[in-house]
């Protein structure tokens, strides 16, 4: 799948219709092949966005859990460190 599409769900603070959007904009353009679409198939391509960030919303909405919210700032550092680990970096490099 998009490695760019991140978790949205059970996150304080929420995902934003922004961030739900974008990763409905990367779901689109992954099924389809194209980044941007031609004039012919600009239309489709953007109710196609449109309709999975709906349906994106209406899903995270919906769901529930017995977890605590994870924190972004936290989960953002992790997924860095991660990142460092794989590929190197960091002030060393």
């Amino acid at each position: 799948m998009c490695r760019s599409i991140k978790t949205l769900y059970n996150f304080e603070p929420p995902a934003t219709e922004q961030e739900i959007r974008a990763a409905a904009l990367q779901f689109v353009r992954k099924l389809s092949g194209f980044n941007v679409p031609s004039k012919a198939n600009e239309e489709t391509f953007n109710r196609a966005v449109d309709e999975v960030a709906s349906t994106a919303a209406r899903l995270i909405e919906s769901l529930v859990t017995t977890a605590e919210p994870r924190d972004r700032v936290v989960e953002a550092e992790r997924a860095r460190a991660r990142s460092a680990l794989r590929f190197g970096g960091g002030p060393s490099a």
